[in-house]
């Protein structure tokens, strides 16, 4: 069982920067991708961004392009999420999501995504 611990949240005022990490540790899953979502109060879970393939193929979300990067450590076990100019609409539980090789992957969907951390908050206040 793939485990996954995410770390990084808090508080900061909007145009500051924040990075969150996610941990994946079990036994020896080969990671294919690796993800970020986030979810508001009363909204759904929404993609932020996602990090695939050996060759580290990215993706964002329209409302993160360009202020968020997504990265990992060479051994996938470790991905990061840094978040520049930060919006209070960025206010959100953040979640690491990890997909294992095999079948067809789409990296916005949830979905896609087996392995899920518990969440860390990310309040931007303006």
């Amino acid at each position: 069982q793939e485990q996954l611990v995410e770390s990084g949240g808090g508080l900061v005022q909007a145009g500051d920067s924040m990075t969150l990490s996610c941990v994946a540790s079990g036994r020896g899953l080969n990671i294919y991708a690796m993800g970020w979502f986030r979810q508001a109060p009363g909204k759904e879970r929404e993609f932020v961004a996602a990090i695939a393939g050996d060759a580290g193929y990215t993706y964002y979300s329209d409302s993160v392009q360009g202020r968020f990067t997504i990265a990992r450590d060479k051994a996938k076990t470790t991905q990061y999420l840094q978040m520049d100019s930060l919006k209070p609409e960025d206010t959100a539980v953040y979640y690491c999501a990890v997909r294992p090789a095999g079948g067809t992957y789409h990296p916005s969907r949830s979905g896609s995504y087996y392995y899920w951390g518990q969440g860390t908050q990310v309040t931007v206040s303006s």
